[in-house]
């Protein structure tokens, strides 16, 4: 079976995906490729476990607190409120 075959087909809102264009501007250079692989395979699959098809800014924000060691969550809350994310309302700590 095809690795499409397996997973169903998942798009990104495009707010949230810009907002995840900015976010990534945000990770130095050298984290920059691992950082997105792992959040946006976060996303999805959140999104996927939900049965949806589609990337919301509630999946970004918790893939992106999912995937990033707690030592960088102040510096992502940051980022995200300079972003307008109010990561608060989707049950993360301030």
């Amino acid at each position: 079976m095809s690795e499409t075959a397996k997973k169903p087909a998942v798009a990104w809102d495009q707010d949230t995906k810009n907002k995840f264009d900015k976010l990534l501007e945000k990770i130095p250079i050298f984290l920059r490729g691992v950082a997105e692989t792992k959040v946006v395979n976060r996303a999805e699959s959140l999104v996927r476990e939900s049965h949806r098809s589609l990337v919301f800014e509630k999946d970004l924000v918790d893939a992106f607190f999912d995937v990033t060691p707690y030592g960088f969550h102040g510096p992502l809350k940051n980022d995200m409120q300079e972003l307008g994310i109010d990561y608060i309302q989707y049950g993360h700590p301030e």
